[in-house]
């Protein structure tokens, strides 16, 4: 299994970018997963259904399963937040897992920036970004840039770019 990550400040489009790369990948026979990191306190269940409940009482996992489709609630209760190794071991083997998010982890990470939201580069912060999608012009940088909409260059980055899960101490 290998990995690759997009990290960026919020409402910089990640997830704009992962939903056009996705198909794009399936369409050459490779298997996706992602693992998303989210902000505290995000909510899959719905309050009041039994599950929800199984959760309030104390339950430390809860699986919801239906003929298409399963989820598994982990509740931290008094835990630290998982790492992400440990969640990457979790999933069924595919081919390419992508991060979204856990831009202070070590794997290789694509950076999306949004010039317009006025945040810093994080290619600045860190030696793991392998290229930068950004809707704007950047300074100069020593990393291939891409336009948001280069769909077929972020593939080739994300092919290029990806490692074996296997090598990396997350």
């Amino acid at each position: 299994m290998r990995v690759i990550g997009f990290a960026g400040w919020s409402g910089s489009g990640k997830t704009s970018v992962i939903r056009r790369v996705i198909p794009a990948l399936i369409a050459q026979g490779i298997s996706v997963s992602t693992v998303k990191h989210a902000h505290r306190g995000f909510e899959i269940d719905i309050p009041g259904k039994d599950s929800y409940l199984h959760r309030q009482a104390g339950a430390g996992e809860v699986i919801v399963a239906s003929s298409d489709c399963f989820a598994l609630i982990h509740q931290f209760h008094d835990q630290q937040e998982i790492e992400l190794g440990s969640l990457l071991s979790r999933l069924a083997p595919v081919d390419l897992v992508i991060i979204e998010g856990f831009k202070k982890s070590g794997h290789p990470q694509i950076e999306v920036h949004r010039p317009e939201l006025g945040k810093p580069l994080l290619y600045s912060e860190t030696d793991n970004i392998i290229g930068i999608v950004s809707t704007g012009a950047l300074p100069s940088v020593s990393v291939p840039t891409l336009l948001p909409e280069d769909t077929p260059a972020i593939v080739d980055i994300v092919l290029r770019g990806a490692v074996a899960v296997e090598s990396l101490r997350l």
